[in-house]
């Protein structure tokens, strides 16, 4: 089929997500068919710059040869085999390695399927946790204004944006929803060297009064990613994990985005030198290949579910939980964030990363520039001060004709190219998002 036969189909029967019925219906889209390195092949031969990683899955890239013959060898020995009381070693030898990635090593990994179910694993874990211990109470979470966490609804509960959720906010459960450090805009108009973290008073007041029924506190470490790259400093991670322990409250550090190397640690929690109880992982586990994901739970939470003298067993779970052929693949890009020390290599392009993107602070219409290791994102506003959807959408489409591919979150562009990206393709693609700010006013 040529690509206007492969359009006519896609728009007859395919639902894409988060995606615009007009966006699909009145644009040229491309029809992606092969990938290789840092880039998407179209049917037609046209290259494009995977400028967010396919939705900031693929650190290493496309078509990297070791993940696909680590898929490749996998496939014809076992395709798929449940992990309910029975295992296999993929899932053995994973959970393992993921374990010897924190500090506190005793630790049991639940593997899901996609991000959202992480999250919601993690929720179900944390509350089932204080009921196995006699204080069922303690069924609250607290979260930050602006978190995302999946689109699920014990997810969308704790991670609530109204631009996305709002059909669905009869359906949530209660949540202590708190105030959201972003440090490059603070909401004081203070400087993050002597400001003390004074934005995290909301939840240091909702700890002290409700703590004895908070089961946890749920966070994305370091950068709020759906609501628009809203990057803190480390230092609010580590006063919101003392609170937690001042207050004997669980805190879930939602990695799924900006774990396995993302900000120039192998975990954002690490640059705060916090060990959280439970870690979701996702999206760059199995290198953005095949869906894979985990909630890695401390060892005396996992204790607390055995089943003598009373039944305290876990009844949750997935089809495709630890599936054989995602656990080769995960193994393998673990395997490789190591030997080709990737994470190393994304502190130091993050830093040609975060230069190359500096000069575009200068630029009409750009309010705040900010980074993250392999992250940069800018916010655009019109003459009113007000966000600049339209003109976001104007930069993308324009981006996507020079061969460049990124998504806008509302006014906020992006870029979170794949780790393995040179740093002259780094330095090239910020100054053509550079060139795009300053071309579409």
């Amino acid at each position: 089929m040529n690509t206007n036969q492969y359009r006519a189909l896609d728009r007859q029967y395919l639902w894409h997500p988060y995606s615009r019925h007009s966006a699909i219906q009145e644009n040229e889209f491309p029809i992606i068919v092969r990938g290789k390195g840092i880039y998407l092949f179209d049917n037609e031969g046209r290259r494009y710059l995977d400028a967010i990683s396919s939705w900031w899955a693929c650190n290493l890239g496309h078509g990297h040869p070791h993940l696909v013959q680590a898929l490749t060898d996998q496939a014809p020995r076992l395709q798929h085999s449940i992990l309910g009381n029975l295992s296999h070693p993929g899932a053995i030898e994973l959970a393992e390695r993921l374990c010897r990635l924190f500090p506190d090593k005793r630790r049991r990994v639940f593997f899901c399927g996609d991000g959202s179910s992480a999250v919601e694993a993690a929720l179900k874990i944390a509350v089932q946790y204080w009921h196995n211990l006699g204080q069922p109470q303690r069924h609250r979470f607290v979260a930050f204004s602006n978190a995302y966490h999946g689109d699920t609804l014990g997810a969308v509960a704790v991670g609530y944006l109204p631009e996305f959720h709002a059909p669905f906010q009869s359906l949530l459960f209660p949540v202590f929803r708190v105030e959201a450090p972003f440090c490059g805009l603070c909401a004081r108009g203070l400087q993050p060297d002597s400001c003390g973290q004074a934005c995290l008073a909301p939840m240091a007041a909702v700890l002290s009064s409700h703590a004895a029924e908070i089961a946890a506190v749920i966070i994305e470490p370091l950068c709020q990613g759906a609501a628009g790259m809203r990057v803190y400093m480390p230092e609010c991670l580590t006063k919101i994990a003392a609170l937690c322990r001042e207050h004997g409250v669980l805190l879930i550090d939602d990695e799924i985005a900006m774990g396995f190397g993302r900000t120039g640690a192998m975990f954002a929690c690490e640059h705060a030198g916090v060990d959280p109880d439970i870690v979701c992982l996702g999206k760059g586990l199995a290198g953005g290949y095949l869906p894979m994901s985990a909630a890695i739970v401390r060892a005396e939470l996992y204790e607390t579910f055995a089943d003598k003298p009373a039944d305290h067993t876990f009844y949750h779970g997935h089809t495709f939980a630890g599936n054989p052929l995602a656990a080769a693949v995960a193994l393998e890009t673990l395997r490789i964030y190591a030997e080709d020390r990737i994470v190393q290599y994304a502190r130091k392009a993050g830093e040609q990363l975060q230069a190359a993107m500096a000069p575009a602070r200068d630029l009409s219409g750009v309010h705040n520039v900010r980074g993250l290791g392999m992250l940069a994102a800018v916010d655009l506003v019109d003459c009113n001060g007000q966000p600049d959807i339209a003109r976001a959408r104007r930069i993308a489409a324009w981006l996507l004709k020079q061969g460049v591919l990124i998504r806008p979150l509302g006014s906020v562009v992006y870029l979170m190219p794949p780790l393995i990206t040179p740093e002259a393709a780094l330095v090239q693609l910020a100054g053509q998002l550079r060139q795009a700010i300053a071309e579409n006013v």
